[in-house]
């Protein structure tokens, strides 16, 4: 599997080996040592999403409050988008940059996010399948959104406005700038807090548990 790491810190992109013959075709679209040996932790799964979209949908950009946010590989079975990670940690060097990757069903590439980054998707073509493996449930008290048409981000879509198809409550999201105002914005301190202590209590062994006499 080969691995990138894109421009903005904790995220990652890993493009699996495909083995094709007359039959079809066979990969790993995860493995947990390899993700586990790059980011520095194990993903702890908690809840796999899947969501199908028409082609010009866009979803997000979304995240989760720290901690414990939600950690996301994202992979795509069917169909194409682009992939968009946004730093929203305030005091990162990289803050509100970002950094994109097409995810398809050709190249079966998959997106590693961390805890606290914004994430946005946007569907290339029609019935477009996305999966999310994620490391927290959902919990909608901490999820929070921001503009995708945010200007001071300025993402950059393959569509214009009037062909994309967002949802009413991203369509409210506020801007990066409001979001920072009112406080809503995880820190770049608190996220590598967070990841050194998701990489400490990985490291700790787990006791030994003695195995139940017969009855």
């Amino acid at each position: 599997m080969q691995i990138r790491e894109l421009s903005i810190p904790g995220a990652w992109e890993f493009t699996p080996k495909q083995h094709a013959d007359e039959r079809g075709v066979f990969f790993e679209q995860y493995r947990f040592e390899t993700v586990q040996a790059t980011v520095g932790h194990a993903l702890d799964l908690k809840q796999m999403n899947t969501s199908v979209s028409t082609r010009g949908v866009v979803r997000g950009i979304h995240y989760a409050l720290v901690p414990p946010s939600q950690a996301k590989y994202v992979s795509v079975p069917k169909g194409a988008f682009i992939d968009f990670v946004i730093d929203i940690r305030t005091g990162s060097p990289t803050f509100g940059r970002w950094d994109s990757v097409v995810i398809d069903d050709v190249d079966r590439r998959a997106i590693y996010l961390s805890e606290g980054l914004g994430h946005a998707i946007v569907a290339l073509t029609e019935g477009a399948t996305v999966n999310y493996l994620v490391s927290e449930v959902f919990n909608p008290q901490r999820e929070k959104g921001l503009s995708v048409t945010d200007p001071e981000i300025g993402l950059t879509f393959p569509f214009e406005l009037d062909e994309r198809l967002l949802s009413p409550k991203d369509v409210a999201a506020p801007t990066l700038a409001e979001a920072a105002e009112q406080g809503l914005l995880p820190s770049f301190a608190e996220c590598l807090a967070y990841y050194d202590s998701l990489r400490t209590a990985r490291a700790e062994p787990t006791p030994l548990r003695a195995a139940p006499h017969d009855a």
